[in-house]
């Protein structure tokens, strides 16, 4: 039987070796380099969440977060090589589809709930059936928030260019100048901006987009071309560790709020509203599914982006995805 002092020295060699081993596993994690179309979105938390819980490096992969602020920088970053994963819109797929050399491997949303139709505190439109003839604030002639509204015509049986469109950017600043300058009645923007806006009296959500839009895939992970081939591994990590902190955030309604406020500078009772209401569009396994693809395929023809709608199934694939080969 050892004595203690050799219990002692098998013990001491035990964490010598365990530390090793920790700093081998740690030095054997693969530097990636993410790129985001949105920081501060509630879609994207994963990425920062995943981050600060440790669920990346535990999965083998260390990632640094790079915010783009904008889709066509996003997909430029992926081309040049200076990104290996993006997170991006479901539109987005345009960019593939045009020789964008990546993949979408994961979806993200599967429904619309993060934009909304925001309305002046005062304006007399209390319902989408208000909404007839109006002129809607978008971010740019083409984006889904164009297509957002059309939408809203659709399911009213209205012709979609019975609106006014009027571009006023994604930036929150500048459309809310356009309220208040009386160059809008509506605006399909962030359901936050109209809780926001509510709390000053200058404007509320009229409806989440959800309301007036079913499956959807709003938001996806692409992968670049190069690394799919060189480090599929490190995709495989990536996603395993991105899933895992979907979920994590489905079970850390307090925690995730204090973070999302702390992010994006908006009050605690209007994370938890936007938790409530977005956090259910979130998918919880990667999966692209057919009811949230077809309305993206027909989007691309509705806004005149492409001429026939794309086969997505060339630019999504599941196979990345934990416990996929």
């Amino acid at each position: 039987m050892p004595t203690p002092r050799a219990r002692s020295c098998l013990r001491l060699m035990a964490g010598i070796f365990a530390t090793a081993f920790v700093a081998q596993t740690a030095g054997a994690a693969t530097k990636i380099n993410v790129g985001n179309s949105s920081a501060p979105a509630f879609n994207f938390l994963p990425l920062a969440i995943g981050m600060q819980q440790g669920l990346y490096a535990k999965n083998g992969v260390d990632v640094s977060e790079i915010d783009l602020g904008g889709s066509a920088k996003l997909h430029q970053a992926m081309t040049a090589g200076a990104i290996d994963l993006g997170l991006g819109a479901g539109t987005d797929v345009a960019f593939l589809v045009k020789g964008a050399p990546e993949m979408g491997v994961a979806a993200i949303a599967i429904t619309p709930a993060l934009f909304g139709a925001i309305v002046p505190y005062e304006s007399p439109v209390h319902s989408l059936a208000d909404l007839k003839g109006k002129r809607v604030g978008i971010s740019t002639v083409g984006s889904l928030t164009q297509w957002l509204a059309f939408q809203i015509a659709k399911k009213e049986g209205w012709d979609p260019k019975s609106f006014t469109y009027i571009t006023d950017g994604s930036d929150y600043t500048t459309q809310l100048a356009a309220f208040e300058t009386g160059a809008i009645d509506v605006q399909i923007s962030g359901v936050v901006l109209g809780w926001n806006l509510e709390t000053q009296k200058k404007g509320r959500l009229l409806a989440p987009a959800s309301d007036w839009v079913g499956p959807f895939l709003q938001n996806v992970v692409f992968a670049s071309n190069n690394i799919l081939k060189t480090n599929p591994d490190a995709v495989r990590g990536f996603l395993k560790g991105w899933l895992e902190s979907v979920a994590w955030i489905g079970a850390h309604k307090a925690e995730t709020v204090a973070f999302a406020a702390n992010r994006d500078h908006f009050s605690t009772e209007i994370e938890n509203k936007q938790y409530d209401v977005v956090m259910p569009s979130f998918s919880m396994d990667g999966t692209f599914p057919p009811a949230a693809i077809k309305p993206v395929e027909s989007s691309f023809v509705d806004l005149g982006i492409l001429p026939t709608e794309p086969d997505m199934s060339k630019y999504l694939t599941e196979q990345y995805l934990p416990g996929r080969k």
